[in-house]
């Protein structure tokens, strides 16, 4: 299978688990700002679950490019990533409506660090079969903010599993920007393309 292939049915799966995130929103009892206020929990849920999923697509897009082959491996790392992704929008709306519930923050958790598994496994499997490229644990991205993105991610679920249940949702708040400011580093130090 050709990169161009794999990339243009990750990013299709990707944008069709986007939009079930939106339509799985709850509606409000009564249509006025109290009632929209009353949704704050499920528009949490929503507004992290969209960004944390295209930050993953951004990431994938911006590192994909000095790709030239993919392996088998990289196909079934990609199909399990995305059945794993596939679960955002059933957990996102779990968390939404039950957002101080240990069970339902630990399962949002267990998908969001699946994910991240399943796409250094990506990552690694394309390393394999384009020795050129210099990836990391996650493409381009410093392994340091890979660990540190791990780690609060696990400390995310401890403290969910333990004392406080939000705190996995609030974990993989603070990674979106950790990630994030990883990302826009590691594009900057690219060589641009001439």
């Amino acid at each position: 299978m050709n990169k161009e292939r794999l990339a243009a049915f990750t990013d299709a799966v990707l944008a069709i688990i986007m939009t079930i995130l939106v339509l799985e929103l709850e509606k409000p009892k009564t249509v006025n700002l109290a009632g929209l206020w009353d949704l704050r929990a499920n528009f949490f849920a929503y507004t992290l679950s969209f960004f944390w999923l295209g930050l993953m697509w951004t990431t994938h897009h911006n590192n994909w490019h000095s790709i030239t082959k993919v392996s088998n491996a990289t196909v079934s790392y990609s199909l399990l990533m995305l059945f794993i992704a596939s679960l955002f929008p059933y957990t996102t709306s779990l968390v939404a409506t039950n957002f101080n519930n240990v069970t339902a923050q630990t399962f949002y958790g267990l998908v969001v660090l699946g994910v991240s598994f399943s796409n250094m496994a990506i990552s690694h499997s394309l390393k394999q079969v384009n020795p050129s490229v210099h990836f990391g644990w996650l493409y381009a991205l410093p392994n340091t903010s890979i660990i540190l993105d791990v780690v609060i991610k696990l400390i995310g679920l401890l403290i969910t599993l333990t004392v406080y249940p939000p705190a996995m949702m609030y974990a993989i708040f603070i990674n979106i920007f950790v990630v994030g400011y990883a990302s826009r580093q590691a594009i900057k130090k690219q060589p641009k393309k001439s």
